[in-house]
């Protein structure tokens, strides 16, 4: 009797994941597999469904629609700051990535997009917002 993957259960699944232009993003094969709990929103919504149904040893790809991945890229989550503005214990580089303090004590993570003289781009856009997302699954346990 196989066990198909189903709502509750702790599954653990070796995956690629890649962009659709072949770009791999992600993956666990030379470590270990990611566990999780199906119904429990510890992985994106589209990564969860397509484990549903696997038994163990089976292998798929599943392709993830933007609103099943990261969403759609949001303008507004993209500020330029004045450089005084910012308190850094490093020089801000275009590619590093902060976790910024909110007004209200909640902190989210940014990435740094551009650096000028005087200002500075953040984006709080998650790194795959706007992609759609293609992953080879294989279900392990």
């Amino acid at each position: 009797m196989q066990d198909q993957a189903k709502d509750g259960d702790a599954v653990r699944v070796h995956y690629t994941g890649r962009l659709e232009g072949g770009d791999v993003f992600d993956t666990s094969e030379d470590g270990e597999p990611l566990e999780f709990q199906i119904g429990q929103g510890q992985v994106i919504a589209g990564f969860e469904r397509g484990v549903v149904g696997m038994n163990v040893g089976d292998k798929k790809v599943i392709e993830i629609e933007i609103d099943d991945a990261y969403g759609e890229r949001i303008d507004a989550l993209v500020r330029t700051i004045e450089r005084s503005g910012m308190n850094l214990d490093v020089e801000p580089q275009a590619g590093m990535n902060l976790i910024m303090q909110l007004a209200d004590g909640n902190q989210i993570p940014v990435a740094i997009t551009e650096v000028t003289e005087t200002h500075v781009t953040l984006d709080a856009n998650h790194p795959l917002a706007g992609q759609r997302l293609i992953f080879d699954l294989e279900r392990v346990s």
